[in-house]
């Protein structure tokens, strides 16, 4: 028998769709808003818009595990978004430290770095 996705999991990736939908839209949509809003200067949209296509493209994965039942059906979703959460946290982290990145990338810092600690958690619970 095969095991269910809890349904914990099964929240996690429904706000996982939700903000990725929200962010990856922005990002791709309106880079320059973003930018302002951020207080970034925009150099190149182009770069906004392939995160926005990235976190879409994620958002899609996880609507997709959110509408499955089994883990074996998910398990490789949750295993790259731990290596895209964690990674993400990481970089922003170190852009905060030392390249004086925006002070709103801390809300971007700690979205992925509460999702990591998610997917991890449940990657483990397996």
């Amino acid at each position: 028998m095969e095991k269910r996705i809890s349904s914990g999991l099964r929240t996690t990736f429904l706000v996982h769709f939700i903000v990725g939908l929200l962010f990856g839209l922005l990002y791709l949509l309106v880079p320059q808003v973003w930018g302002r809003l951020s207080g970034w200067p925009m150099q190149d949209p182009v770069v906004y818009r392939l995160v926005g296509a990235a976190l879409l493209g994620f958002a899609a994965s996880s609507w997709w595990a959110y509408q499955a039942a089994t883990w074996e059906r998910v398990k490789i979703v949750v295993q790259a978004e731990i290596v895209w959460t964690v990674l993400a946290t990481l970089i922003l982290l170190w852009g905060l430290i030392f390249v004086d990145l925006p002070p709103l990338f801390w809300l971007n810092a700690a979205i992925l770095a509460a999702f990591a600690v998610a997917w991890v958690v449940f990657y483990f619970r397996g």
